[in-house]
């Protein structure tokens, strides 16, 4: 999810992934498998990416929560119960 959405944001911009790589101070190996969900990205780096491609960090933190939410809870029975549950106390507590 927020991997494809970063491989998207670079390619649209023609920016190579050793050049993305270099501007987060990170190996490019790494990078392409934050890219491909195989590894997960830091919210500090979610942060640099919003800067690099002016992006709203509303929209890149949604997608990178989402997607470590979905990745903690793989596999596991009541998915649906349990983060309905959990929605509905996080609003209760607004």
């Amino acid at each position: 999810m927020i991997g494809d959405r970063i491989r998207e944001l670079r390619e649209g911009e023609n920016i190579l992934l050793r050049q993305l790589a270099a501007q987060l101070d990170m190996d490019t190996a790494l990078l392409s498998k934050m890219e491909r969900g195989d590894r997960q990205f830091r919210k500090e780096e979610i942060l640099e990416l919003a800067k690099i491609f002016h992006q709203s960090e509303k929209e890149l933190l949604t997608l990178w929560l989402a997607d470590r939410i979905l990745k903690s809870t793989e596999g596991e029975a009541y998915i649906s119960e349990a983060l309905n549950l959990a929605l509905t106390t996080y609003q209760q507590s607004l």
